[in-house]
């Protein structure tokens, strides 16, 4: 079975993405890799921050390998947090320093729409494609749930009534940003 190397760090995302490729490749982490130390993400868009960690990993070993960056856009904020997503309340934030920014930032406004957006960028042979998921939600004005990571706490997407951190991994992963980006990542290495 090929193999690909997931140019990530975190943890979250590596369970959730194996879980999706599980029987179509097998995915090595950056650690199995020896591969340490932060990835740079230096890009204004989430494409070009995928194709700078897809590459930066395909220059350290020349192996298949593949990179996502996700952002949340909410709409009464201009489409922020955006390709800041990660670091929305500081360089060295946390998970709860960013949901507590936004959650702030959205005090007092009736429009909470939003949407999740991921962009995977693949390398193979030198070569680059890209692979992008989105779903359509809104963010709520508490914390619901204990799963996932980031902000799934606080963004329910469209015709659910939970948020995606009350959700089974299995059924998030069926319908998020991340899972829909990852399923045409699998469609095009099936062929």
């Amino acid at each position: 079975m090929k193999e690909l190397i997931f140019a990530t760090n975190n943890r979250h995302k590596i369970q959730e993405v194996s879980a999706l490729l599980e029987g179509v490749v097998n995915i090595r982490s950056l650690e199995e890799m020896g591969l340490a130390g932060d990835i740079p993400e230096t890009a204004d868009t989430l494409q070009g921050n995928a194709l700078q960690k897809a590459t930066w990993v395909w220059e350290r070993t020349g192996k298949p390998c593949f990179a996502d960056d996700t952002g949340l856009e909410v709409d009464a904020l201009d489409g922020a947090p955006g390709v800041y997503s990660a670091r929305y309340a500081g360089e060295h934030c946390t998970f709860d320093d960013n949901v507590n920014k936004l959650l702030n930032a959205l005090e007092g406004k009736t429009n909470r729409r939003a949407d999740f957006r991921t962009v995977i960028c693949l390398i193979e042979n030198g070569e680059h494609r890209f692979f992008e998921g989105r779903v359509d939600g809104q963010i709520l004005t508490e914390r619901y749930g204990k799963e996932g990571f980031g902000y799934d706490p606080i963004f329910m997407p469209d015709r659910f009534a939970v948020s995606f951190a009350e959700m089974p991994l299995d059924v998030k992963n069926r319908i998020s940003h991340r899972g829909r980006a990852v399923a045409k990542l699998v469609e095009y290495l099936k062929k």
